[in-house]
C-alpha cells in the first residue's frame, strides 16, 4: 500500500520495469551525459535497495545531505520525460498536447500556417474523442494566431471559431458542474458512509438537486452523459436506493457499448462503471445476470485494443477478483473460492504501492468471509485480524462488520479464550463510532449473551436475533448493515440446524427463478 513507502522517488523506481529502467539509461546516454553523472549513480543505488536508506547514499558519498533534495528532484523529473518518450505509455491525450506544443512553438517561430494546420488536425481529433478541454486550449491558441496574422485560410474563418468556442464553452459549464457535483457525493461516500436517517437523506438531495436542475440529458455530449450518470450512481448508492444505482450503472456502462471507441480513450472509467454495476448485481443475488455482465466485462478488457498499465492493471485485478468471489459467495461455492487466495495474495503484492488500503481491507474481509465458508474457521480469524489492526483509513462499518465476523468463527471454532474481551472491545469500539446504529448494539448484545447460554436457550436466543435481523431488514437505512457478511443467513442455519450453504442455495434458486 501506498504509505509502506514514503519515499515518492524509490516508489517510482521500484515501479518501473526492466525495459523501463533500460530505456531510461539509453535516454541518459542520448544525453550525452558522463556515466558517472550523480543522479544516475543516485539511480543505480536507490534501485537496488529493498527499502529507502538515505545514509547508504550519503555513505558513497554520492551527493551530501544538503544536495540530496535537488539530486532527487532532477533524477524524479529524468525519469518522468523518458516515461513519456516511452511508447507504452503514449496516449491520444499526451498525442494532442504534444500536437498543441509543436504548434505553440511553430506560431512563437512566426510559421503561422504551418501551426494552424497543425491545430485544426488536432482540433479535430480532440472533438471526435470528445476531449473538449484540450479542444478550448487549441481554439484559444487558433484566435491568438488569427487576430494577429491574416491568414485568409478560411472564409469566415472568425464566425467558425466564435461558433465554436461558444459551443465548447456551454459543453464545458455542464461538465463542470456536473463533475464537480459527482466529486461532492463521492466525498460524501467516503468521509460519512450511506445515509442513515431522514436528516442525512434531505441533505444529500439538497445537494443533488441544486446542481442537477436545468440539465438535459438529451442536449448533453458522451462526456457530461458520463458525469451524469456517475453522479446518479453515487446519489442512489449514498441514499441506498439500489433500484436506481442499477439503472444508472448500466446506462453508464451502456454508453460505452454505444460509443466503443470511447472504452478505448476512458478505460478507467469503464472499469469503474463495471465496478459499480458488478456490486450492485451481487446485491440483488441473481447470479445469471452478474455472470453474463462479468462475462462482457472480462472479454473487453482482455481485449488486444484494451489499454493497459500499471494503474489499468490494478483497477482491473479489483474489480475482476471482487466480482470473481462474490459470484462464490452468492452460490455458496466457498471451498472453490479458497483456491483463488493464493493468486489473490500474489496479486495484491504486485499492486501493492497502487491500490488504497481500504480496497485491501475489503479484499482481507471477503478472503476471511470465504474461509469462515469452508468452515476454516482459525483461517479466517487470521485474515479478518488484518482488517482490524490496519492502521489505514478504513471505514468504520468495514471494521464492525469484521469484528462480527470474527465473533462468529470464535462461536464456530469454540475457541472462546478471549471471546469476552472481544466483545468488550467491539462494544468500546462501537460506541466511538461517529454513528452508531441499533443494529450495532442489538448484534453485540447477541453475541455477548451466546457464551453465558446452555446450548437449549442459545437456540432461543438465535430465534428472537432472527426476529430482530427481520425488522431490521425492513429498514431502509439498516439494509446495506446486513449486506457485508450474511449474519442473516448464519442466524437462520443455527435455527434449522442446516449448513449456512444450503441458505444459500435456497437464495440463488429463488433468484433464478424470479
Amino acid at each position: 500500500m501506498a504509505e509502506l513507502q514514503k519515499d515518492f522517488l524509490f516508489v517510482l523506481i521500484k515501479s518501473l520495469t526492466t525495459s523501463e529502467k533500460r530505456q531510461f539509461k539509453l535516454y541518459v546516454n542520448r544525453l550525452g551525459i558522463n556515466a558517472d553523472a550523480k543522479f544516475l549513480l543516485l539511480f543505480s543505488a536507490m534501485d537496488k535497495m529493498k527499502e529507502y536508506d538515505e545514509s547508504i547514499i550519503i555513505s558513497k558519498k554520492i551527493s551530501t545531505k544538503q544536495q540530496l533534495s535537488n539530486l532527487k528532484a532532477h533524477l524524479y523529473k529524468q525519469i518522468l520525460v523518458s516515461l513519456r518518450l516511452n511508447p507504452i505509455h503514449q496516449n491520444y491525450r499526451i498525442q494532442l498536447r504534444e500536437q498543441l506544443d509543436f504548434a505553440n512553438i511553430l506560431y512563437q517561430k512566426g510559421l503561422h500556417k504551418q501551426a494552424l494546420k497543425i491545430l485544426h488536425k488536432a482540433k479535430q481529433t480532440a472533438l471526435d474523442l470528445d476531449e473538449k478541454s484540450i479542444a478550448s486550449e487549441i481554439i484559444n491558441l487558433e484566435k491568438v494566431i488569427e487576430s494577429q496574422f491574416i491568414t485568409r485560410s478560411i472564409e469566415g474563418r472568425a464566425d467558425e471559431l466564435i461558433r465554436q468556442s461558444r459551443d465548447i464553452n456551454k459543453q464545458n459549464h455542464y461538465a463542470t458542474k456536473l463533475s464537480n457535483l459527482s466529486l461532492k457525493l463521492y466525498s460524501e461516500m467516503l468521509t460519512h458512509g450511506y445515509v442513515k436517517n431522514d436528516e442525512d437523506r434531505a441533505r444529500i438531495l439538497d445537494i443533488f438537486n441544486a446542481q442537477i436542475k436545468n440539465i438535459k440529458l438529451e442536449k448533453l455530449n458522451f462526456t457530461e452523459k458520463l458525469w451524469y450518470f456517475k453522479a446518479h450512481v453515487w446519489k442512489n448508492q449514498l441514499l441506498q436506493d439500489y433500484k436506481y444505482t442499477l439503472k444508472y450503472a448500466y446506462q453508464w456502462v451502456s454508453l460505452f457499448h454505444k460509443n466503443p471507441d470511447m472504452i478505448t480513450s476512458h478505460p478507467v472509467w469503464y472499469i469503474k462503471g463495471n465496478t459499480y454495476l458488478l456490486k450492485i448485481l451481487f446485491l440483488y443475488g441473481n447470479i445469471d445476470i452478474l455472470e453474463e455482465h462479468f462475462n462482457i466485462f472480462h472479454a473487453t478488457v482482455s481485449s488486444p485494443n484494451f489499454s493497459q498499465n500499471e494503474n489499468i492493471q490494478s483497477l482491473i485485478f479489483l474489480t475482476h477478483y471482487n466480482t470473481l468471489m462474490n459470484i462464490h459467495f452468492i452460490k455458496g461455492e466457498f471451498f472453490t473460492g479458497t483456491k483463488l487466495i493464493p493468486g489473490i495474495e500474489l496479486k495484491m503484492e504486485k499492486f501493492r504501492d497502487k491500490i488504497d488500503e481500504h480496497h485491501f481491507m475489503i479484499l482481507y474481509l471477503k478472503i476471511a468471509a470465504m474461509f469462515f465458508g469452508s468452515k476454516k474457521y482459525m483461517e479466517s480469524i487470521h485474515y479478518a485480524l488484518k482488517v482490524i489492526e490496519s492502521k489505514g483509513n478504513v471505514q468504520e462499518d468495514l471494521l464492525f462488520h469484521t469484528r462480527i465476523l470474527i465473533l462468529m468463527a470464535k462461536y464456530e471454532s469454540g475457541n472462546d479464550e478471549d471471546y469476552d474481551d472481544f466483545i468488550k472491545t467491539t462494544l468500546k469500539f462501537t460506541r466511538k463510532m461517529k454513528k452508531p446504529e441499533e443494529f450495532h448494539f442489538e448484534s453485540i448484545r447477541f453475541f455477548g449473551s451466546l457464551n453465558n447460554l446452555v446450548s437449549e436457550k442459545q437456540k432461543k436466543a438465535f430465534e428472537e436475533f432472527d426476529r430482530k435481523l427481520e425488522i431490521f431488514s425492513t429498514n431502509v437505512y439498516y439494509r446495506r448493515s446486513l449486506l457485508y457478511i450474511d449474519i442473516h443467513g448464519w442466524v437462520k442455519s443455527k435455527i434449522r440446524n442446516v449448513d449456512v450453504i444450503e441458505i444459500i442455495k435456497e437464495k440463488v434458486k429463488y433468484k433464478r427463478k424470479s
